[in-house]
């Protein structure tokens, strides 16, 4: 790959500050309610106060919900129970307001933003600050080919990466983190089971739709032919999105190394997150301890990608809808600490 040398993020990255975290469990120490009355809340707090170098911590002022589209060809084998125009619906409702992202970052406060990666539609359909970062017209079928050039890969991770570095400009504080594809959980399925080595079974779930038992049995063996095909590149991040992720996953990952880059905490939303963040973490071991896993989705892999990283999900409440919805639950949980540990008096 021309001029994109991954070993770099390893260097760029930091820890959050660790004298800082410190520093917020002390301050911790002397509030009220006593140190653990609050659970996870104060963790929340301190993960905050470190990443921000800030104590007493900064309250969440200015989420973003990010989500990155695609389409992907291996949803032509009926593995999906996604709409049957592709994703554009899903990206319609999202823009339109009326999805459950949507109708969740209105009521919480948050931007939202799409980013169209690969979406199988003309690309007059949608706004061109929507579509201009556009790589290809749905990615490859990855039981059978490769999902992306090794050129459109390495455009697609830059394409994230530049996202960062635009949000982080902008003053977002905090990233919620989602995607809107038809076929994006198989290739996330895919990614992990190569990086986790395991079988197709252990990593095949039933999609955001919840496919039926037919569905599970192609997408399963669309994830063993995609494992085949991803094991010999192992050693490659970008030739490994290119195998078998697609331009909306190898988006993902450049976006979560870059705002680990630049200090921006991220929510990871389901499995497609999870796959692409567990991709980033073998880039750069220091990076997940920017993000905060938002959900369990109850995707098998998903489970699998988030204890390889060692993130433990805040919630657990059945959401399968995918698009951001599960992460941005999450968010109020997260802006509760950091109002919590900013503004609770000591005790006296």
């Amino acid at each position: 790959m021309s001029g994109l040398n991954l070993d770099d993020f390893a260097s760029l990255i930091e820890r959050p500050d660790a004298v800082v975290r410190r520093d917020a469990e002390e301050r911790r120490e002397r509030l009220a309610p006593r140190p653990g009355a609050l659970g996870r809340l104060d963790e929340l707090g301190e993960w905050l106060a470190a990443g921000q170098g800030s104590v007493p911590v900064k309250p969440v002022e200015r989420p973003r919900v990010l989500l990155f589209a695609g389409d992907h060809g291996v949803a032509s084998l009926g593995v999906s129970g996604g709409p049957e125009a592709g994703a554009q619906e899903l990206v319609r409702a999202a823009l339109a307001g009326e999805s459950a992202a949507a109708i969740l970052a209105r009521r919480f406060g948050a931007g939202l933003r799409v980013v169209d990666m690969a979406l199988d539609c003309d690309p007059g359909a949608f706004p061109e600050d929507v579509t201009r970062h556009r790589v290809r017209r749905g990615s490859g079928r990855i039981d059978v080919e490769d999902a992306l050039t090794a050129e459109e890969a390495e455009q697609a991770f830059r394409t994230g990466m530049a996202v960062a570095d635009e949000e982080a400009d902008s003053g977002t504080d905090l990233v919620v983190l989602g995607d809107l594809s038809v076929g994006g959980t198989t290739a996330a399925g895919t990614l992990i089971g190569a990086l986790c080595g395991t079988d197709a079974s252990v990593v095949t779930g039933r999609g955001s739709a919840g496919i039926d038992d037919l569905a599970w049995m192609r997408k399963c063996a669309a994830i063993r032919d995609a494992l085949r095909r991803a094991r010999p590149v192992l050693g490659d991040q970008l030739q490994l999105l290119a195998a078998v992720g697609g331009a909306d996953l190898a988006a993902t990952t450049g976006f979560l190394l870059q705002s680990a880059v630049r200090r921006t905490p991220v929510i990871l939303d389901g499995v497609v997150s999870a796959a692409c963040a567990l991709v980033a973490q073998r880039v750069a071991f220091r990076a997940p301890d920017w993000w905060l896993a938002g959900q369990a989705s109850g995707d098998p892999a998903q489970a699998k990608a988030l204890d390889r990283m060692a993130l433990n999900p805040l919630l657990d409440h059945g959401v399968t809808v995918g698009e951001g919805t599960g992460a941005l639950l999450a968010l109020p949980l997260v802006q509760a600490a950091a109002a919590l540990a900013a503004e609770l008096p000591e005790r006296s």
